[in-house]
């Protein structure tokens, strides 16, 4: 493809400082890097995977309101983290997060507690207390 041809379809990355670089022949026929706010193909995998991030966050909301799981559960959805992944940021072992993840659990937790978790998902502790 041509430096003049790189897609520029900014659907997510147009108001973004966030780029795609991809590499096309210059007028001499030589490969450089051309920057681009993306493409058709790649919105469009990018939109489905975000409704299906958002789907599984609203179903994981619902269950909160039932009681079947607690907040922390919801947020660690929304933020594209895991157990895993909020253990090793946080410094919480992943039992006691698994353990918290629970509507009963998580209501036994102090504020203070629940700070390490807030600092970490970069909200307050009133945020996590809600969906």
């Amino acid at each position: 493809m041509k430096k003049e041809e790189v897609p520029q379809d900014g659907r997510f990355l147009k108001h973004t400082n966030l780029r795609d670089i991809y590499y096309a022949l210059d007028e001499n026929g030589n490969y450089c890097q051309v920057q681009s706010v993306g493409w058709e193909a790649k919105n469009e995998a990018l939109s489905l995977t975000w409704e299906n991030i958002l789907d599984e966050a609203e179903s994981v909301r619902r269950e909160v309101l039932k009681g079947e799981k607690s907040p922390l559960a919801y947020h660690i959805q929304v933020r594209l983290f895991d157990v895993g992944m909020l253990s090793a940021y946080s410094g919480i072992p992943k039992k006691t997060i698994k353990k918290h993840l629970q509507a009963k659990e998580f209501e036994r937790i102090d504020d203070a507690f629940l700070e390490k978790y807030a600092n970490t998902l970069d909200m307050t502790v009133d945020e996590l207390k809600k969906v």
